[in-house]
């Protein structure tokens, strides 16, 4: 069984985590603490609980037991508190079709109270690489541009922790570049990321830390360094056959 790592200055920490909907337990006795500018992937198939513990972790939702705290906030009882600090990436963009890039990002500015607010959106769209087409409507985006736009969407903010769940998804090669050229920049940035994602490859290479969860359980978790890519999806294959 999976160990939780240890780490004085965990920015993020579940203990005992479980979520049950009804009969069914979708996260059984998760235990998981990131430090702080850590880049951690969770691996994991469709259905393993990937998308609950980001749910769990922006507070869209409670835990059923165990305990959940973010920035050393407890997520039950401070959850305003840590969606200040957060910004959520997914394979869904959530943005406004019919507004322009820039309208986008000036409204959830506006919801996190964003200073300055047309320079910072202008600033952000700018730096997503959309400067040029601020001013049209996101309907017209490709789905590249789209995901590009929820990095500005999710970070306008300057958040301290970033949730990225399979945003990779839906996207070309040339899209899955450029955004992974993206999560590059914000890493270096010394922002706490947890992505989640059943795709080895995208993960494997840009992360500090990796974890596979399986059945509802965190299987395996280590440094990304201790396997090479062939060793690592074998052991994901192996727990995930056996979960």
């Amino acid at each position: 069984m999976a160990q939780p790592h240890t780490n004085d200055a965990a920015w993020i920490e579940a203990r005992g985590l479980t979520k049950s909907f009804g009969a069914f337990d979708v996260l059984r006795g998760i235990d998981l603490a990131i430090g702080k500018g850590e880049f951690f992937t969770l691996f994991g198939p469709n259905g393993a609980g990937k998308t609950t513990f980001i749910k769990l972790l922006s507070t869209l939702t409670k835990p059923t037991t165990g305990s959940l705290t973010v920035a050393g906030r407890d997520s039950g009882k401070e959850a305003d508190e840590i969606r200040k600090i957060t910004g959520v990436i997914s394979h869904d963009p959530y943005l406004y079709e019919n507004l322009s890039a820039l309208e986008n990002i000036k409204f959830f500015g506006a919801l996190y109270g964003v200073t300055d607010l047309d320079a910072r959106a202008k600033e952000i769209v700018t730096a997503v690489g959309l400067g040029k087409r601020m001013h049209d409507l996101v309907r017209n985006f490709s789905r590249g541009m789209k995901q590009r736009l929820a990095v500005a969407r999710a970070t306008v903010h300057e958040p301290s922790i970033l949730l990225l769940d399979e945003p990779y998804t839906g996207l070309d090669q040339h899209g899955a570049k450029v955004f992974g050229e993206m999560l590059a920049a914000l890493k270096s940035r010394n922002r706490t990321i947890l992505m989640t994602t059943h795709n080895i490859d995208e993960g494997l290479g840009m992360s500090d830390r990796v974890g596979i969860i399986a059945g509802g359980r965190l299987v395996y978790h280590g440094a990304s360094g201790d396997l090479d890519g062939d060793s690592f999806k074998e052991l994901y294959i192996e727990n995930v056959e056996n979960s």
